[in-house]
């Protein structure tokens, strides 16, 4: 099976070959899947070993530079800092993502067609769930990592990716990329497929499969990314049912753990917690890059992002750092400063004793209650229903935080409309005189495809916050560039001193509303095959 993956893969842009021999065994000389429980077995490897959570993270206003002081680079990190084309391979680029994600959906395929073959007992119908759903959310992450965000006006046009929808046994077959929306209706259409066939009750340990709650989050996400906001808010409240608020994650249980790092790591993704919906495992060292060691440091989450911007500003619900019931954790030192929460673990799988050689492991939430809350929230905001998406903003805030603040529309309004804009330099009436890439407050200019009232109007103001709790919640989860594609939002690069504070004349380069380096550029390798690259 290993060998078929490989190959697979090759098929789909690394090398593309010919190889007749192979084609005249079976179509792709893996173990024939003639029975429930080998369906279910190679549903397991439905699921791709590659993250995209660093290099996400990395692209994204979550990061700042530290600069030269700091000698915790390489030029892999140096090149997705700085929105270039990645010409380095790692456990964590995209062409990882790139290849793992694939993989996934191959699997994916193969389940589907054994399915049809070995028959339609409920397992299988779930099963069949399972592998729509996959095939769907690989694509899904792909075209919104690979391509420009979806938006009505020209997603048409715009270049997606490749859309798998068969068993592939060519090596030779050339793949064209589909355009966005024809990737997003492919995806839909799975979707409608699976949804009233998923269940859980084959599966051994549902939350690394996708299980009802999960195929139900990853719909609203879905639907909200695609500008469908009544069926956003149809799948988050299946998933949320009637008390949200137990659903989401306990922040208060978890400051009860204690500070030990490892263990705080490993409480973040218990599959035990109502609030982690869909796990998945990566070759990856997510645990160093986000946690207290400096490596890979020189670009990241520092004091000045977290005091100005995230975690740790002055918010609507208080002064973070002093009502969190988790506080970030901070480190500084003569050339760093940075600050983490303790999310996905480093696991290292030891294959040679003697050499102490192996493998790095994480485990992640890809999928949680806390996105399907704040989703809810957003699709609220969007069709104009103020009050029931400033009740969910309320429940998230009073989650994460002892806060005795009440979140009400009106008071989100006037909070946000009392603090500027990121980036905006003002005269003494208030005026805005010119751009100044230093200056960071929570708020931040909005430019989505779509249509949002003016600023300063109640749904700005509450997108503001949604966005904002957004981006608290997914700190070093990746998700932040997903908004950043979605809302327009402008980001400079900028060098900030260790201690904390921003360089002067310290901004050089800025990513635009309609900067091309918003969609990640095609591998190197698959472009070498034929697949057409994403503009420059």
């Amino acid at each position: 099976m290993n060998k078929y993956i490989g190959l697979s893969i090759v098929a789909l842009g690394l090398t593309f070959t010919s190889c007749n021999d192979f084609l005249d065994t079976t179509p792709d000389n893996r173990a024939t899947i003639d029975s429930e429980e080998k369906v279910e077995k190679l549903l397991v490897s439905a699921y791709s070993t590659a993250s995209y959570v660093y290099f996400c993270e990395a692209m994204s206003d979550n990061f700042d530079d530290y600069g030269e002081a700091n000698p915790n680079t390489d030029r892999f990190v140096d090149e997705v800092y700085a929105w270039k084309d990645v010409t380095e391979d790692d456990n964590e680029s995209p062409e990882r993502y790139w290849t793992g994600a694939y993989d996934a959906i191959i699997q994916a395929n193969q389940a589907l067609e054994a399915i049809g073959n070995v028959g339609n007992s409920r397992n299988m119908q779930e099963a069949r769930a399972e592998a729509l759903l996959s095939r769907a959310y690989h694509h899904f992450m792909l075209v919104n990592i690979f391509a420009k965000n979806y938006n009505s006006a020209t997603s048409d046009t715009d270049p997606g990716v490749p859309y798998l929808g068969g068993v592939e046994d060519k090596l030779d077959e050339h793949h064209e990329r589909a355009s966005v929306a024809t990737v997003y209706q492919m995806i839909d259409r799975d979707l409608q497929e699976a949804l009233p066939l998923v269940g859980s009750d084959y599966m051994s340990v549902p939350k690394y499969h996708f299980n009802p709650k999960a195929a139900y989050a990853f719909a609203a996400r879905f639907y909200l990314f695609y500008e469908k906001w009544d069926l956003a808010l149809k799948y988050a409240n299946l998933c949320l049912g009637a008390n949200a608020a137990s659903q989401i994650r306990n922040w208060q249980a978890w400051s009860q753990i204690g500070t030990d790092r490892e263990v705080q790591f490993n409480d973040w993704i218990d599959a035990s917690h109502n609030a982690n919906l869909l796990l998945m495992t990566a070759y990856s060292e997510l645990g160093v890059y986000f946690g207290p060691w400096t490596y890979r440091k020189r670009y990241t989450h520092g004091s000045y992002l977290a005091d100005n911007e995230t975690c740790n500003a002055a918010n609507v619900f208080g002064v973070g750092y002093s009502h969190y019931y988790v506080p970030a954790a901070r480190f500084a030192g003569n050339n760093y400063n940075f600050v983490v929460w303790y999310k996905s673990p480093y696991l290292f799988e030891e294959t040679d004793p003697v050499n102490r050689t192996g493998f790095a492991h994480t485990v992640y939430a890809a999928l949680t209650s806390d996105e399907v809350l704040l989703t809810r929230a957003e699709a609220y905001i969007m069709l104009n229903e103020y009050d029931k998406a400033a009740a969910d903003l309320n429940t998230w805030a009073h989650s994460i935080s002892s806060t005795t603040t009440t979140l009400t529309a009106d008071y989100i309004k006037d909070f946000y409309n009392s603090v500027g804009y990121s980036y905006d330099v003002l005269d003494e009436d208030g005026n805005v005189v010119g751009v100044d890439g230093t200056i960071s407050t929570i708020k931040k200019h909005l430019h989505p495809a779509f249509t949002i009232d003016e600023e300063g109007s109640t749904q700005e103001a509450m997108l503001q916050c949604v966005l904002g709790f957004r981006r608290i919640q997914f700190l070093q989860e990746g998700l932040r560039w997903f908004d950043i594609k979605r809302y327009g939002i402008e980001i400079p690069r900028r060098v900030i001193a260790a201690d904390g504070t921003p360089v002067p004349d310290g901004v050089y380069d800025w990513l635009t509303v309609n900067d091309e380096r918003r969609a990640v550029q095609i591998p190197p390798r698959v472009r070498d095959s034929g697949i057409e690259a994403n503009p420059r």
